[in-house]
């Protein structure tokens, strides 16, 4: 079985509300099954005894809905002790009813199902565990079925040892199945909670930045005209003199004011939301943060037919995409990372290759998976702690990106495409990310149309 994720605790999802329910409708069923089995089919049980197990199974059921909150939720611990003790209420009515001769044996299966899809891998090999030794022992030990004429119901010793085969084999399966099943669920319902949470910062800091970007716009017509009449001003006045004095502080301050407003911002941005870009600009912007990282950085760009660069709007999920991916190259380069910018008249693409050691070539197929790690040693870990992986960082970056529209495939550079005299410098990964024009490009009437007025972000 997979280990245990540390990023959950799914034992603790289950509310206590639903297991009453659920308890209900199996306390229901049980009686139900008891009376056809007395009534319609004449059978010779033990009713008393009956009552007493399915009784335990109402006090539990009632003891929890006095003593706690409808909306409280399960501990794992809580948990698993429910779960045990449904199976051992399951195991003496079946002790009661025939064993492994009654068909309903098969239930016995429901509980480490449930245990494997919510609780700990340890706490579902101890039910599994428990439930072996019940299956064991219900073939072995049990009140035989008698008809109302004192026939016993049992059947061949072959199918007796064929239905305890099957429970124990599909204990052991289900178990192992449901537990992947359940965990690569959940990890990637992480991961996608993950990518979400960096989308929504990235949307935030185009924001801000947006907020800059106009601050310097709206203000930089004022400033101007604050010093151009300032400059204008200390003409009347001699140098020295008070009021020569004050106004060349005023045209200092409003030189400090557009120098503030100038460094918060980023050449190459737009008004309005950022809203769009040159490509290039937005590639670049993208691998801003990584360009002081101690590896060299190498842009190019290459375009069709003498292309005009296409305007594409500058979209958080494709910054924060392909900022990942430059990072993801950084950290497992040598020296040097080259960003490859292609523009044709149907698609955009984008390159991201490095001299690193490339992609394991086992995991070319996987790349994408969350929670997926490369390095494995505490010595590569501590030469960059900022990233620990390729997992959830490229799985974020695919995510993203697809979402923007763009297709995304991953290669070495000796198996890549690329011409023969790059793949000699260019022996790491190649992440090729590509769009067709009509998915992030501006459109003819959005370049027609002014830009108009600032407005305000919504929140």
């Amino acid at each position: 079985m997979q280990p245990d994720s540390p990023y959950s605790n799914r034992g603790g999802y289950i509310r206590l509300r639903t297991v009453i329910w659920l308890r209900w409708a199996a306390i229901t069923g049980q009686l139900a099954a008891l009376v056809v089995a007395v009534q319609v089919y004449s059978l010779q049980l033990e009713v008393g005894l009956f009552f007493l197990v399915v009784g335990a199974s109402v006090l539990a059921n009632l003891v929890s809905m006095s003593i706690f909150p409808k909306n409280r939720r399960l501990s794992e611990r809580e948990n698993f002790f429910v779960m045990l003790f449904d199976l051992l209420q399951l195991g003496a009515l079946l002790f009661l009813s025939g064993g492994l001769h009654n068909p309903f044996s098969i239930l016995i299966l429901g509980p480490v199902a449930i245990s494997a899809a919510v609780l700990s891998s340890r706490r579902t090999l101890m039910l599994g565990a428990i439930a072996f030794a019940i299956v064991t022992l219900l073939g072995l030990y049990h009140l035989p079925l008698r008809t109302d004429q004192g026939l016993v119901m049992r059947m061949p010793d072959i199918f007796i040892f064929g239905m305890w085969a099957a429970l124990v084999i599909a204990i052991g399966f289900l178990g192992v199945y449901v537990r992947s099943i359940a965990s690569e669920a959940n990890a990637m319902s992480e991961a996608f909670q993950a990518a979400q949470m960096a989308l929504m910062r990235e949307q935030k800091l185009t924001d801000l930045g947006g907020v800059v970007a106009a601050a310097a716009h709206e203000l930089g017509t004022p400033l101007a005209t604050i010093k151009l009449t300032s400059s204008e001003m200390l003409e009347d006045f001699e140098e020295g003199s008070d009021p020569y004095e004050d106004i060349t502080l005023i045209a200092e301050q409003t030189d400090r004011c557009r120098d503030i407003l100038r460094s918060m911002g980023r050449a190459g941005k737009d008004d309005l939301y950022l809203r769009r870009g040159l490509i290039t600009a937005v590639i670049e912007e993208a691998a801003g943060p990584h360009l002081d990282r101690g590896k060299s950085i190498l842009f190019s760009q290459v375009g069709t037919d003498n292309l005009e660069q296409p305007l594409v709007y500058r979209k958080p999920e494709v910054i924060h995409g392909i900022r990942n991916l430059i990072q993801n190259a950084v950290d497992f380069s040598r020296e040097v990372v080259w960003v490859e910018t292609r523009w044709t008249e149907h698609s955009i693409s984008v390159r991201i290759s490095d001299d690193g050691s490339g992609f394991p070539a086992s995991m070319i197929g996987r790349l994408g998976d969350p929670f997926m790690r490369r390095r494995k040693n505490s010595q590569e870990r501590a030469n960059n702690t900022a990233y620990e992986g390729m997992g959830l960082g490229l799985f974020i970056a695919k995510t993203l990106l697809e979402r923007s529209g763009a297709e995304l495939s991953f290669a070495n550079g000796h198996d890549s495409l690329l011409e023969d005299d790059l793949k000699e410098h260019r022996t790491g990964a190649v992440v090729v990310v590509r769009w067709a024009n009509d998915a992030i490009t501006v459109s003819a009437e959005d370049k027609r149309r002014p830009i108009g007025q600032n407005e305000l972000i919504q929140t």
